[in-house]
């Protein structure tokens, strides 16, 4: 059809071309006859010479006519054309609404249509922001974002937001004549003649203004440019409006990829058909499988066979029952990882219309998880017996700071035992020896758990206890010592309390030294415990320390020595050793300490 219209104007123009060029021939005719009848001189009326020179004469009189008619059709014809061109224009116009959603390129190709169809000097568009509402430059052809906002554009900026505000095009053929603007500053500043400036329309509401001028000519826009611009603004606004729209709707997609992209819970869903239609970073990573060789498969085509069988029943039974699966956990073997704990969570997809299209699942890889749980209950079952809840927090928190199986560090060793026990328990029936035993344990055990040091084993009356394991302790020897104190003045306390007959009294032997440290014994019974020379030496102070009375090695007294005051003793030989041994005996801490017998 526009190929048809455009032959028709390109023959018409020909044909008043031609007749453009008949008219000037017929001139030159008349012209060439008229000198070749004043040859003859003048005619009697009647004769075939006076005919023919009152002929000539008529068609001299009509030429101008003629000639001005032809100017008329010409005119016309240029009209036609200019219509068809602005027709052809809006034409282009409805086609890119819907061949590209690209926003940039619309803006460009409406700016170029802009300058073509008005003539303009320079223009430029600007889109209201949905959010704030204030007015976005997007595009201009000749002038830039400056130049907008410039001083001297303040009736431009008017003329724009009025617009804008208003919805209907202005117009001027003469901006300097015409007193709705002569005065202002940029119709002088710019020597602004013609201004058109039309609405961005979608449904009534205004979405923008295109703004159009020229500081040549004057009258170059007219009303009908305007309404030309009108109507080329209403579908630019369309053409507009889906692009925006189409790259908020990219822009939220890209969004929703990225978020899908970032989250560790693997998401995948399916449509009706179990077709896969969303396999994200996190399901690839913890199935094993490539989302581009799963997006478009059946799901169970794509799952390896172990995960299948709970699996493939969970989707269908969401997709056939719309019912919700929640948290349900299972031990599968994902090739290429071994076996794998993975909670499941199923939901329908719905519609607008609340209709089932799909499967949503989501996939919890619990194994590292489960395994750190597992590492935390041994930790708790293994450590709970022998050292304080704080230090078993602590374990927990760093589980790397454990290093289990026996390994050689530097500890103190504290081993107290209950002097006069075995005839104590000569004269007492069991009931109430244990209940004694009892107590006297407990006053030792919370000693060492209150300085964090670790308790090691009850071996009948004695308690045997460490320090700097299993974590470090910079003054573990004065934990130990302070530990020792602290269990002397409770027994003291103890004794106020109960008859003479129950007073008994520990012995306590207190060394620093190397040893082994870390579980012994097999794996349905281990205990935590130190092994070595150290703690052999410790033993046999605790044997030869009296009632109430607390020996410290020579090795332990040089480690706290600036800390506590103590009586020398004679060097012995402790059973065992060849060589003798420096003891000293512990009366308690010195002044600047003894107020403070908390852990350090």
């Amino acid at each position: 059809m526009k190929d048809r219209i455009t032959q028709t104007f390109i023959s018409s123009r020909d044909s008043l071309t031609a007749l453009e060029e008949g008219l000037k021939s017929l001139a030159a005719g008349l012209t060439q006859q008229r000198a070749t009848l004043e040859h003859f001189g003048t005619a009697r009326p009647g004769t075939p010479l006076a005919r023919l020179q009152s002929a000539v004469v008529l068609m001299e009189q009509l030429l101008p006519q003629m000639e001005k008619a032809l100017r008329r059709l010409q005119k016309a014809v240029d009209e036609q054309e200019r219509e068809r061109e602005e027709l052809e224009a809006l034409f282009h116009v409805s086609g890119i609404v819907n061949s590209t959603l690209d926003l940039s390129e619309v803006l460009n190709y409406v700016m170029d249509q802009i300058i073509e169809l008005t003539g303009a000097e320079r223009s430029f568009l600007m889109l209201i922001n949905e959010e704030t509402g204030t007015m976005e430059f997007k595009v201009a052809r000749n002038m830039d974002r400056e130049t907008i906002s410039g001083s001297s554009f303040e009736i431009s900026r008017t003329i724009v937001h009025k617009v804008a505000q208003e919805g209907e095009p202005i117009v001027t053929t003469n901006a300097q004549m015409d007193p709705r603007f002569s005065a202002q500053e940029s119709v002088v500043s710019y020597s602004l003649r013609s201004i058109l400036c039309v609405p961005l329309k979608v449904k009534d509401k205004i979405t923008g203004v295109i703004y159009a001028d020229n500081r040549i000519k004057a009258g170059l826009f007219t009303d009908r440019d305007r309404d030309l611009l009108a109507a080329f603004a209403n579908q630019a606004a369309v053409a507009i409006e889906n692009a925006r729209l189409f790259e908020s709707v990219a822009n939220a997609k890209r969004l929703m990829d990225n978020i899908f992209a970032s989250i560790t819970s693997g998401v995948i869903t399916t449509d009706v058909q179990d077709q896969i239609t969303l396999f994200n970073r996190a399901a690839e990573r913890i199935l094993k499988l490539s989302a581009g060789k799963a997006i478009g498969r059946p799901l169970p085509a794509v799952l390896p066979p172990p995960l299948q069988p709970v699996l493939v029943p969970i989707v269908r039974r969401v997709r056939e029952r719309e019912e919700f699966v929640i948290a349900q956990e299972f031990e599968p073997e994902v090739p290429g990882r071994g076996q794998v704990n993975l909670s499941i969570t199923a939901s329908p997809l719905k519609d607008a219309n609340d209709e089932t299209q799909g499967v949503a699942i989501v996939v919890d890889d619990l194994t590292e998880r489960r395994r750190l749980e597992a590492k935390e209950r041994f930790i708790r079952e293994t450590f709970k017996r022998y050292v304080a809840p704080a230090v078993v927090e602590r374990l927990i928190e760093d589980p790397d700071s454990l290093k289990l199986g026996g390994r050689r560090q530097e500890i103190t060793i504290f081993f107290a035992d209950i002097r006069g026990f075995t005839s104590f328990s000569e004269r007492h029936d069991p009931e109430t020896l244990v209940e004694i035993l009892n107590k006297y344990l407990a006053i030792g055990a919370e000693a060492v758990l209150q300085e964090e040091g670790t308790l090691d084993k009850f071996m009948g009356d004695a308690v045997m206890a460490f320090f700097n394991a299993p974590l470090p302790q910079p003054d573990h020897t004065l934990r130990a010592v302070r530990a020792a104190l602290a269990m002397r003045e409770r027994i003291r306390a103890h004794h106020e309390t109960v008859e003479p007959q129950y007073r008994l009294s520990y012995g306590v032997g207190i060394n620093v030294g190397e040893a082994v440290v870390g579980n012994v014994g097999t794996a349905q019974q281990l205990n935590y415990t130190a092994i070595g020379d150290a703690v052999n030496l410790a033993k046999r102070l605790q044997e030869n320390a009296r009632p109430n009375q607390i020996l410290l090695s020579h090795a332990a007294y040089e480690r706290v020595k600036d800390y506590v005051e103590v009586k020398v003793l004679p060097p012995i030989r402790v059973k065992g050793r060849q060589a003798t041994e420096q003891l000293y005996e512990l009366i308690g801490l010195r002044e600047d300490e003894s107020s403070d017998l908390t852990i350090t």
